[in-house]
């Protein structure tokens, strides 16, 4: 393998999980991240400001963030309403999240999985028709920290049937960072994504990366600073930090046509925008790309 995708999801994962800032400072972030040769971005959520108060100024963010043409841009909805803003807006990659854990989902989207599911066929022909994509992020694929274990099976149901009914990829969200090498193996074993997302809650972020890409998945999310987390799962802060994933990617000879020295700085400016230390090893090791 000799390259790997990174999507950023700083601007709306890491940030759906912090105080909210102003809506410069997400302007900011966008920009600077756009500029270090990241080439996917989930750039802002339009969801209701209610729900998730820190993603209110969606449509003021993106209307006044610089759109890199070399980058490809995504928003995340929730239902209807938030596929018509995002498409409005002018997004032509879009995700859905539906939960593994009907647990999770009744909390995160206030519906059973089942009911999230309905939506989501119903949401793939409005997609298709104004010329955009549909990702769908299965959450709590590996481990819902209100019913435990996930069964392989229960994925793979999910994703038969979103496929099915026409979704164009498909992600796996460890929500909580229960996942380890081993529940990584099983679930690929029984299914396959396009993208995995995997939080770095208990340290095996990286190691899970690892093993994904030993089983020859090539996209994966991560957030500068290793910000982020989900508001409605406890414990689950923390995805793996873009600046970790890239270092040991470029130290293996991997490319992601991310410029090191550039993220990091980005990771500084993040913590200069959120007023606090953020997680991220590398941040703190330097001396930049040197890697011994």
């Amino acid at each position: 393998m000799s390259a790997v995708s990174i999507r950023e999801v700083a601007p709306r994962d890491g940030l759906q999980n912090e105080a909210p800032i102003p809506t410069d400072a997400k302007v900011r972030l966008i920009d600077a991240l756009s500029g270090t040769g990241v080439r996917r971005i989930e750039a802002v959520s339009f969801v209701h400001p209610k729900a998730i108060p820190q993603m209110a100024d969606a449509d003021e963010v993106w209307a006044r963030a610089w759109h890199n043409p070399d980058v490809r841009y995504s928003a995340l909805i929730p239902n209807t309403r938030g596929a018509q803003r995002a498409i409005a807006a002018g997004f032509t990659e879009i995700e859905v999240v539906v939960s593994a854990s009907d647990t999770h989902n009744r909390k995160n989207l206030n519906r059973s999985t089942e009911e999230s599911l309905d939506d989501i066929g119903a949401l793939i022909p409005l997609v298709h028709d104004a010329g955009a994509t549909l990702e769908v992020i299965v959450a709590t694929s590996f481990g819902c920290p209100f019913e435990g274990d996930i069964d392989p099976k229960r994925v793979a149901s999910i994703v038969e049937r979103v496929r099915a009914d026409g979704a164009d990829r498909i992600a796996f969200g460890d929500t909580t960072g229960m996942g380890t090498p081993r529940r990584v193996r099983d679930l690929l074993s029984e299914v396959r994504p396009d993208l995995l997302h995997f939080h770095n809650t208990r340290g095996t972020g990286l190691a899970n990366i690892l093993t994904a890409l030993e089983l020859g998945v090539t996209e994966f999310d991560a957030s500068v600073g290793g910000i982020g987390g989900c508001p409605y799962a406890p414990g689950a802060s923390g995805n793996v930090a873009t600046e970790e994933v890239v270092h040991m990617l470029h130290d293996m000879g991997i490319d992601t046509g991310i410029d090191l020295d550039n993220l990091i700085t980005v990771a500084e400016l993040a913590e200069d925008l959120l007023g606090k230390t953020l997680p991220s090893g590398v941040l703190r090791a330097g001396p930049r790309t040197r890697l011994v």
